[in-house]
């Protein structure tokens, strides 16, 4: 483990960055037409919820990564192995979103350039920077937040400014079942994007003030949901719903529909910066984890150096994920959330947490046993 330590500002800074990070590619909830911008707020009650089983976790074992402490409570043999799956998670995650950003770039910016140079030139950057550690991502982290914050506050301001918004196009919002809505909730938006807040496990011990976790992440966790949901607002109600959920990108139509004046429109460069900032972090947050996670794991000094093997291994994945951008898609949405996310995300984290609620509570017994007088 790191010797470094960030500040509560910083965690709220990266949760923020890595949760809205590739979430706004694609129509997040759309299926629920004018309601999605609820689905992704119920979504994100669920993400307090799973967040509630990582603190509970993490309590327990403050001073630890989810790799080491996964021993502590499954026993060296078995603890390894699902360690290791975890790292193997952690770098198919990192590799899905290299090749939704790669992707992206390729359809609206550089149609000529190959997918593998793009993806090469970015995990470049973010091997560069995972090599320099926690600190220096957690700082660029602040860099870039201040960057968004700008640029959000002139595009709902060009947004307004011209016009496009109709609030009716928001109606009626419960055009699809509560229930429908709160099973697209539970099923699809919680574990993308909120559920993925499980890799920040790997950097809670490095925050130097443990006591405020609870309230940075469930504030971070709450920003990011309502930044999200009003995305989604905004989409629908500039767009409609017919081209919100036919758009491969309704957040980059959004930015082109804007035009002011007959003169200040095509502003592709604020999709492009949003998609590089997002895209960096995210990236960047799980490469990190999985190049400590397996420093941790086997036993490695100096994680720095396994930066760039990992980061190739993570190259490699992105290109052969997939035989085409819409089969990328397709397995996101189908088969990801149900194979993949769910047991990492919600099966394998209650049962640690059970686990080690009864293995405390054993070594809890026994040290009352000893000095009753110290827990009087």
């Amino acid at each position: 483990m790191e010797k470094a330590k960030i500040s509560g500002y910083q965690l709220f800074v990266l949760i923020f960055l890595f949760e809205i990070g590739s979430a706004l590619l694609v129509p997040l909830a759309g299926e629920a037409k004018q309601g999605a911008w609820l689905v992704i707020l119920i979504a994100m009650i669920g993400g307090f919820l799973l967040f509630f089983v990582y603190y509970g976790l993490f309590q327990y074992y403050p001073d630890q990564l989810l790799t080491e402490y996964v021993r502590h409570i499954m026993g060296n043999f078995l603890g390894r192995i699902v360690a290791f799956l975890y790292i193997l998670y952690f770098m198919y995650l990192a590799a899905r979103v290299l090749r939704d950003f790669g992707e992206t770039l390729l359809t609206f910016a550089y149609p000529h350039v190959p997918l593998f140079f793009a993806n090469a030139v970015f995990i470049l950057v973010v091997v560069y920077t995972v090599r320099k550690g926690i600190e220096v991502l957690a700082r660029t982290g602040e860099l870039f937040f201040v960057l968004e914050n700008l640029l959000f506050m002139t595009f709902i301001l060009l947004i307004v400014v011209s016009g496009m918004i109709h609030i009716n196009n928001l109606k009626p919002v419960f055009e699809i079942s509560g229930v429908e809505m709160m099973k697209m909730s539970f099923t699809e938006t919680l574990f993308f994007p909120f559920g993925e807040i499980i890799v920040f496990l790997m950097i809670f011990p490095y925050l130097n003030e443990p006591q405020r976790l609870k309230k940075i992440v469930i504030g971070s966790l709450a920003a990011s949901g309502i930044f999200l949901a009003f995305i989604m607002a905004l989409n629908v109600a500039v767009l409609g719903v017919d081209l919100t959920t036919r758009s491969q990108y309704p957040f980059l139509s959004l930015i082109q529909s804007i035009e002011i004046a007959g003169f200040l429109e095509r502003l592709d460069v604020y999709f492009l910066v949003k998609l590089m900032i997002g895209g960096f972090i995210k990236i960047s947050v799980f490469t990190y984890v999985a190049v400590t996670g397996t420093a941790n794991v086997f036993n490695f000094k100096e994680p720095s150096r396994l930066a760039y093997p990992v980061g190739f291994v993570i190259l490699l994945i992105s290109i052969v994920i997939a035989s085409s951008y819409s089969e990328h898609i397709h397995e996101g949405l189908g088969a990801v959330p149900i194979y993949v996310h769910l047991p990492f995300q919600v099966i394998i984290p209650v049962f640690l947490l059970v686990i080690a609620y009864f293995k405390n509570r054993k070594k809890s017994r026994a040290l009352y046993h000893q000095n009753p007088k110290r827990w009087s």
